[in-house]
C-alpha cells in the first residue's frame, strides 16, 4: 500500500475539517444528512467533469443501448442470413423452429455478455481502477463491431455470435462502471444528475439502432453487417480521450489505492479548484478511509454475509430487476402492432414507435434537472405508480381495442404516457442508485450484482415474454404491474432518501438490516 502523504497544508485543511465533520456527527443524523452536506457541497461543471461525462455517455452507454435496439428492424434480413449461410456450409435445410433457437441465442447470448461483463468489470473495476476499466469495456465493444463487419465475407453464424457476445461484454461494463465512475468524479449536489446519463446514453443508442435498422438506412441485404457495427466511431474516440485526457476517480485513488497526494491533485483537477476550498471533500475522504478497519478484500460472499450491506443490496438488486419486470421492452415490442391497429399504415407505425423512442429520449434529457431538485425516492414511487396505471390502461384497451373506434387512440396514448413516467425515474434511478446506497469498498461489486439482476430480468422477460403473451394475451401486461405493486411496496418501505446525503450517512441509516426503517420519520 502506498504511505504517501499530504504536504503541510493539505494536513491541515485535513485536521480542520475533519474536526468539523466531528462536530456535525454529534448533531441529529437529520440535521446532518440535509443540512450539513447540501450545504457545504463544493464544485460544480467543469470542463473536466462535463467531458467525462459525454465521453463516457457516448463511448460506452450508447453502444450498450444502440446493440439493444439494433436487431429489431433487420431480423428478417439477418435471419435469412443465417439460414442461407447454414444451408450452404452445412448443407442442413434448417426448419422454422430451429431458425427461431438461432435467433434466440442471436439475441440472447448479448444478454449474457451483459451479465458476464457487470462480474468482471467489477473485478477490474477495483484492481485496475475505473478509467482503464471503461477502455477495457471501449476494446470489447471495438473487436465486436470488427466481427460484425465481417459476418457476410465470412458467411459465418459462429462470427456474429462472438460479436454479440463481445457487445454484450462491453454494455455490462457500462451499465457497472459507468454510474459508479461518474457518481465518484461528481461533487454531491451533481450526482443525481450524472447518474442520469448512462439511462441517458443507454435510451439515446436504443433510438439510433432502431433509425439504423430503417430500409432506408443501413437495414438492407448489402448493409446491414456495417449497420451492427456502426457504433465503432463512438468507441475509438471514446477509448482516445479515455486514456488521454479523463481523471482517474479520485475516491478510488484515495481510498482503494491510498495514493492520496494523487487522489488529491486528481480531485483539484476535476474540480478546477485550489485544494484550500475543498475541505469538505477531503474530511470526507479521511473520514471514509478510516471505516477501512480490515485489509481483507471486499468479495461477493464477504458482500452478502455482511449484516450491514443486507439490506442496500437486496435494494439495488430489486430495483435493479423491478426496472426491468416493469415491462418497458414489452411495451416497445407491442408498440408497432398497435400503432398498425389505429391504422398507421407499416410506416407510420415504425416512426410511431421511433417516436416513443423520442419520448424516452427527452424524458432522460428532463430526468437530469429533476435528479438534481426533486427527491429520489418520490421521483421513483410516483413514476412507478403511474407506470402501474398505465399498463393496466394498456392491457385494458388491448382487450377492447377492436369494439370501439377510439381504443387504438387510448392504446396510443397509454403508450406515451408509459414512456414519459418510465423515463423519469424507473429509467434512470436504478442505474446510480447503488452509487448512493454503498460506500467505495463494497461498491464496484454491489453495483455488479444489480447489474446483473438487470441483464438477468432484460433476459427472462425477452426469452418468457413471447410463451406467455400466446397463452394469456394481453393479460401479461398485468403481471409486470403487479411486479410495480411489489417493487412499489418494497422502495416505499425500505429505501431511504439519498438526495444530498453522504454515502456513510446513507449506509448507517440501513445498517440494521431489515429492521431498519429508514423512512418512518420521513416525508415522500
Amino acid at each position: 500500500m502506498s504511505t504517501t502523504t499530504l504536504p503541510c497544508c493539505h494536513q491541515l485543511l485535513a485536521s480542520d475539517s475533519h474536526a468539523a465533520v466531528l462536530t456535525d456527527v454529534e448533531r441529529p443524523r437529520q440535521s446532518i444528512s440535509d443540512d450539513r452536506d447540501e450545504r457545504s457541497a463544493t464544485g460544480g461543471w467543469t470542463v473536466i467533469l462535463v467531458l467525462a461525462g459525454v465521453t463516457s455517455c457516448l463511448g460506452s452507454a450508447v453502444p450498450a443501448g444502440f446493440n439493444i435496439g439494433v436487431l429489431n428492424n433487420a431480423a428478417n434480413l439477418i435471419g435469412r442470413f443465417c439460414n442461407e449461410s447454414i444451408k450452404e456450409r452445412y448443407d442442413v435445410d434448417i426448419s422454422e423452429s430451429g431458425l427461431k433457437i438461432v435467433w434466440s441465442t442471436i439475441v440472447s447470448i448479448f444478454l449474457v455478455g451483459g451479465v458476464t461483463g457487470s462480474f468482471i468489470a467489477s473485478w477490474l473495476a477495483d484492481r485496475y481502477g475505473r478509467k482503464r476499466t471503461l477502455c477495457v469495456g471501449n476494446i470489447f465493444g471495438i473487436v465486436g463491431a470488427i466481427m460484425f463487419f465481417s459476418v457476410q465475407k465470412l458467411n459465418s453464424i459462429e462470427v456474429l455470435l462472438a460479436g454479440r457476445l463481445s457487445v454484450g461484454l462491453a454494455g455490462g461494463f457500462a451499465t457497472c462502471v459507468v454510474p459508479m465512475y461518474m457518481a465518484e468524479i461528481a461533487p454531491l449536489r451533481l450526482r443525481g444528475a450524472v447518474g442520469v446519463l448512462c439511462q441517458l446514453g443507454v435510451t439515446c443508442g436504443v433510438f439510433l439502432g432502431q433509425i439504423a435498422g430503417l430500409d432506408t438506412v443501413l437495414g438492407t441485404a448489402n448493409s446491414w453487417q456495417y449497420m451492427l457495427g456502426s457504433f465503432i466511431p463512438l468507441c475509438v474516440f471514446a477509448l482516445v480521450l479515455t486514456t488521454i485526457v479523463l481523471p482517474e476517480s479520485p475516491k478510488y485513488l484515495f481510498i482503494i489505492k491510498e495514493q492520496k497526494q494523487k487522489a488529491l491533485d486528481e480531485l483539484s483537477r476535476i474540480r478546477n479548484m485550489d485544494l484550500m476550498l475543498l475541505q469538505v471533500e477531503i474530511a470526507n475522504l479521511h473520514q471514509e478511509i478510516e471505516k477501512k478497519t480490515t485489509s481483507e478484500p471486499w468479495t461477493i460472499k464477504r458482500i452478502v454475509k455482511d449484516p450491514s450491506l443486507k439490506l442496500p443490496l437486496f435494494l439495488v438488486c430489486m430495483i435493479q430487476f423491478g426496472q426491468q419486470m416493469s415491462g418497458i421492452n414489452v411495451v416497445f415490442y407491442y408498440s408497432n402492432s398497435i400503432f398498425l391497429q389505429a391504422g398507421l399504415g407499416v410506416a407510420g407505425a415504425q416512426y410511431a414507435t421511433l417516436g416513443t423512442g423520442v419520448a424516452n429520449i427527452v424524458m432522460a434529457l428532463v430526468s437530469v434537472p429533476v435528479m438534481s431538485s426533486l427527491n429520489r425516492r418520490g421521483v421513483l414511487l410516483t413514476s412507478n405508480y403511474l407506470c402501474f396505471g398505465c399498463l393496466v390502461v394498456l392491457c385494458s384497451t388491448i382487450l377492447l381495442i377492436n369494439v370501439t373506434s377510439y381504443m387504438p387512440f387510448v392504446c396510443t396514448v397509454a403508450i406515451l404516457a408509459y414512456v414519459i413516467f418510465y423515463g423519469i425515474g424507473l429509467g434512470p434511478i436504478p442505474y446510480f442508485i447503488g452509487s448512493e446506497l454503498f460506500d467505495v469498498g463494497p461498491r464496484p461489486i454491489a453495483m455488479a450484482l444489480g447489474s446483473v439482476f438487470n441483464w438477468g430480468g432484460n433476459f427472462i422477460v425477452g426469452m418468457m415474454f413471447p410463451i406467455v403473451e400466446t397463452i394469456i394475451g394481453a393479460y401479461t401486461f398485468l403481471i409486470f404491474a403487479g411486479f410495480l405493486l411489489i417493487l412499489g411496496h418494497i422502495v416505499r418501505i425500505y429505501l431511504p432518501e439519498t438526495r444530498g446525503r453522504s454515502t456513510m450517512d446513507v449506509a448507517a441509516s440501513v445498517s440494521q438490516g431489515f429492521n431498519s426503517r429508514p423512512n418512518s420519520r420521513r416525508v415522500i
